[in-house]
């Protein structure tokens, strides 16, 4: 009995190992299982085997580069002629088409022809690059130089001469358009720290609603504004002024009103709002963008551009982002009709903060 139990037993019992790989039932895992395929075969390219067509795209990249340095220019002559000082929507518009055309067939342009000479002119032959230990002793060295004069010598940068320089004047001439629009961040005849510290806001100024443009809404009423609204806010008086849009670009506010209880102010400041309704620049502290999104449960104003936050219960200050200072505040009350004016000017210049280190 013992013994057909042993020889029944021995069906479930492990099975003994051959030398040739695993025991049976299992898959046998030899050590030579997995090739290596190596490289496909090297197909060449139409600019390998014929030179005209070599030629050809040779003469296509450098044409590509040579009308980037054209578009760059472009966008720099059309800021020249089609000003937009006049402050005119068609001006704006002709102005913004040219030098966006300009600014676009520079940048395809060179990223074509950036492709269009890797893929048709470089040289193609797969390799490998093996690891190694990195070091700096002089065997290293002078396999990095020997990288460099390959990598050279493959690309064709010293020996396609058109190619090369056409690039070069490229890359020069792209940033060119940028930086002749750095010119519209002030006028250059006038202080821009007088521009922003002065806007139109001043004692008796009725807060009137931002109808867009340079139109303007019916003023506002402290009734008017319950706790979490929010209201964009302009001068009564804006359409007085000749310079409409840049004026309002710089009076513009937004108003709102939370519980007194959530306020934070300083003992200065206390006289600033009416009843929980509060007052600040639009303009964000950073670089001008406009600050338009509001949480209202957690009092928060964030800037899309750049994602600065400020907290409306603690006067404004920076709570997030590359801002550096607060956004500054109307101080504002009630009229005797019952509606909100300004007390004064802002006390500080509005938008990006680094006009005020210029003082």
């Amino acid at each position: 009995m013992a013994e057909e139990a042993n020889t029944s037993g021995n069906a479930l019992a492990p099975q003994a190992h051959g030398s040739e790989g695993a025991a049976v039932g299992t898959a046998v895992i030899a050590s030579d299982a997995v090739q290596n395929p190596g490289l496909p075969p090297h197909r060449q390219r139409v600019t390998d085997l014929d030179p005209q067509k070599d030629k050809r795209a040779e003469r296509t990249v450098y044409t590509l580069f040579y009308l980037s340095v054209a578009g760059s220019l472009g966008a720099v002559l059309a800021y020249m002629f089609f000003p937009i000082e006049t402050g005119e929507l068609s001006a704006i518009r002709t102005h913004t088409m040219f030098v966006g055309i300009g600014m676009t067939l520079a940048l395809l342009a060179v990223g074509i022809g950036a492709v269009h000479w890797g893929k048709a002119l470089m040289a193609d032959h797969e390799s490998i690059d093996e690891r190694h230990p990195v070091a700096s002793d002089e065997p290293t060295r002078e396999a990095s130089a020997e990288i460099f004069q390959l990598a050279d010598k493959e690309s064709g940068f010293s020996r396609r001469t058109l190619v090369r320089n056409s690039l070069i004047g490229a890359l020069i001439a792209f940033p060119l358009p940028g930086i002749t629009l750095l010119r519209s961040l002030a006028p250059l005849d006038q202080d821009p720290v007088t521009l922003l510290k002065h806007t139109m806001w001043e004692k008796g100024t009725r807060l009137a609603r931002d109808t867009g443009g340079a139109t303007v809404g019916g003023a506002i009423k402290a009734a008017d504004v319950t706790i979490g609204s929010v209201f964009h806010v302009v001068p009564e008086n804006l359409g007085e002024a000749t310079d409409v849009l840049n004026e309002k670009a710089k009076a513009i506010v937004l108003l709102m009103r939370l519980d007194e209880a959530d306020l934070k102010e300083s003992e200065d400041r206390k006289s600033w709002s009416y009843h929980g309704i509060v007052a600040y620049s639009k303009v964000c502290t950073h670089v001008g963008c406009p600050v338009a999104l509001n949480e209202q449960h957690t009092h928060h104003l964030l800037c899309p551009c750049h994602q600065s936050q400020f907290d409306v219960s603690d006067e404004a200050k920076v709570i997030f982002g590359p801002a550096k200072r607060p956004l500054p505040q109307l101080p504002i009350m009630v009229d005797e009709e019952g509606y909100l004016v300004a007390q004064s000017d802002f006390h500080e210049p509005v938008g990006p903060s680094f006009w005020e280190r210029l003082k």
